[in-house]
């Protein structure tokens, strides 16, 4: 039997309708490739694999919302979650001008789970 997921839980994943949403925004192309971020490396598997990618990561309890998320390649994706080659900060900041040029609203304390909302 299958363990139910806590309020908490499903908040932080995207839904079939959220990740349509961003393929659909984005192109369905990772974000880091169109701007020609570091794509020196890697393979052409990696950068042919495309998922969406939290903002804000679930464990630090970001939300699964369009406003918290973006398409990315296995390569960038990689690159960004592991921190590796010193590039998160960086990557980070990328991400976050892009998603603010899609909201005018957006803030950053909006993309966090909180029980009381």
């Amino acid at each position: 039997m299958a363990k139910k997921k806590s309020k908490q839980a499903k908040a932080r994943e995207f839904s079939p309708k959220a990740r349509k949403e961003i393929y659909y925004r984005d192109c369905a192309s990772c974000i880091f490739c169109r701007a020609g971020y570091h794509t020196d490396g890697g393979t052409w598997m990696a950068k042919e694999i495309k998922g969406v990618m939290h903002y804000i990561p679930r464990s630090q309890g970001g939300l699964g919302i369009p406003q918290n998320g973006a398409v990315g390649c296995q390569y960038h994706h990689e690159m960004m979650d592991n921190g590796n080659r010193g590039r998160r900060e960086e990557m980070q900041d990328i991400f976050r001008r892009y998603l603010e040029r899609h909201y005018p609203e957006w803030s950053e304390e909006e993309l966090v789970y909180s029980k009381w909302t």
